[in-house]
């Protein structure tokens, strides 16, 4: 059993090197020489690259002038903070089903009541969380992200139900800081540096694919730990919180704070920020490009949490032995997929030819980039077959459905490596600032009630039924986005209905700089 997946992992890892190989020997074959380049006229190359709107000029694939040390020192700051932070959730992925299911023996369903719990904690706490970041600071939120991560992973050590919810509880709050917090002093960072939409989609491009790195090194390594440790599943958790400890300090010494709004905390004794909400959710409602951003991030993300709590006894059922599952090494398997799936993006908006810009129209390269990602995300992120797939092997009981099941699976994580990057650049390029990380704790409300509800209709006895869900609201999430965002994106930026359904403050300018 462990001999096909160690196989498998390999295969996934060979193919994903490959690949990132291809992609670096395209990159450096399509990059001109400097002759080439200067032929090509400097005026018109000044032009291109948005030397007029007062943006340091890019060149070829790299970045140069003033733009390029910014852009490095801020992915550098940023990823090895993501890479940290992530390294520690995953972790614990393999491993919460099995320590509540098989070390601590409680029921499945006090084990689906153990998940609600932390997906209403999300749900309750992210508009709140979205608020305290914008008006408190970022770099506050994801201190604070630390600390009660930690002290999630260090409750899950002891089989005493109430702490276990309260662990569940802060694990909720955590999850809302770390998707909505991080990315949001990202963009605004990124805004501080006068870098461009294309930079931020590089970062998170990037990140994504460090991502997948980090998490199949910690798939394997938390399998090796509970394989070193005969005390069960804990030790992954303890490690876990080493590396929270660790984040903490990297923050605290490489980040800067930044705000929402004014720039700086204010004397506002509202503690819930009613107001702020209430703004927020007014921006979201007045335009349907939010609203359907938002239905995406629910129907993808939310299908994404219920993966989380079935892959591993929906691959038990049709196992032959099921505690001989490698959790660490299937785990590591999906995170190389979902590398995959990132590379195949970034090689698609990097390399997708495209007409070169007329100096004249040059301002429409930002336009143009967010079209490509639209059209991806659309092709991709919300594709129903490989969901269908998914949920039309849940029959089996033998070792051929359980592979199937398993490279299923495997598809879809290789659609999640699509879906972050271009998700959240589209959050950065949308929303405004002063209110970026409400608006993207706002969208994991629907998210959390989604999972909740699904998680207490009977996951664990309806698995098929949950998966064929799953595929046929993808579907629908598909359709609306290619019918409300893909044709307002390939409107022109001085199209009369462009105009109107982008407010002035909902789309930042790339030249502009807060805080």
């Amino acid at each position: 059993m462990a001999g096909f997946y160690e196989y498998q992992l390999l295969l996934l890892t060979g193919v994903c090197i490959a690949v990132l190989l291809f992609e670096r020997y395209v990159a450096s074959a399509k990059k001109p020489p400097a002759t080439a380049r200067k032929d090509t006229g400097e005026l018109e190359d000044t032009l291109e690259n948005g030397q007029a709107a007062g943006i340091a000029p890019a060149v070829g694939n790299g970045v140069t002038g003033a733009r390029g040390p910014a852009l490095q020192a801020l992915m550098q700051k940023y990823l090895i903070v993501y890479a940290i932070v992530m390294g520690a959730d995953w972790l614990q992925g393999p491993y919460v089903y099995s320590l509540y299911r098989q070390q601590y023996a409680f029921s499945e369903r006090i084990v689906a009541v153990l998940f609600v719990t932390g997906f209403v904690s999300a749900g309750l706490f992210a508009p709140l969380v979205g608020v305290w970041a914008d008006q408190y600071g970022r770099r506050r939120l994801c201190l604070l992200f630390c600390i009660t991560y930690t002290l999630t992973c260090a409750l899950l050590l002891f089989p005493y139900l109430p702490l276990l919810f309260l662990g569940r509880v802060l694990g909720g709050i955590s999850t809302s800081i770390l998707f909505s917090a991080f990315e949001s002093w990202l963009v605004s960072a990124s805004t501080s540096a006068a870098l461009q939409s294309e930079d931020l989609s590089s970062i998170m491009g990037r990140a994504t694919l460090v991502n997948g790195f980090v998490a199949t090194g910690a798939g394997i390594f938390s399998n090796k730990l509970v394989e070193w440790n005969a005390e069960g599943f804990r030790s992954p958790f303890i490690a876990s919180g080493c590396l929270l400890t660790l984040a903490w300090f990297v923050i605290r010494g490489t980040w800067t704070e930044n705000y929402g709004g004014a720039g700086a905390p204010s004397a506002d004794t509202d503690i819930f920020q009613i107001k702020r909400l209430g703004s927020a959710w007014g921006i979201v409602t007045a335009d349907p490009v939010l609203l359907v951003l938002g239905l995406t991030q629910t129907i993808f993300e939310g299908s994404m949490y219920l993966f989380v709590f079935i892959w591993v006894p929906t691959l038990q059922e049709s196992s032959p032995d099921a505690s001989a599952l490698p959790l660490g090494y299937i785990f590591s398997a999906f995170m190389v997929s979902m590398m995959l799936g990132s590379l195949l993006y970034t090689f698609v908006t990097a390399h997708w030819s495209r007409p070169r810009a007329h100096p004249a129209t040059c301002r429409l390269r930002v336009h143009r980039v967010h079209r490509q990602h639209h059209r991806r995300r659309e092709r991709f992120t919300t594709d129903p077959p490989r969901e269908a797939l998914l949920a039309r092997t849940g029959a089996g009981g033998n070792p051929w459905a359980e592979h199937l099941k398993f490279w299923a699976f495997c598809a879809f994580e290789a659609c999640v490596g699509m879906y972050y990057p271009v998700q959240g650049m589209l959050r950065g390029s949308l929303i405004a600032n002063e209110h970026r990380a409400t608006v993207s704790a706002l969208f994991r409300v629907p998210l959390n009630v989604f999972v909740v509800f699904s998680l207490l209709t009977g996951v664990s006895s309806a698995r098929n039924l949950v998966l064929t869900a799953c595929a046929i609201v993808l579907a629908i999430s598909s359709i609306t986005t290619a019918a409300v965002i893909i044709p307002r994106i390939e409107a022109p930026p001085d199209h009369p209905h462009r105009q109107s359904r982008f407010p002035k403050n909902t789309i930042p300018d790339p030249t502009h700089t807060d805080h």
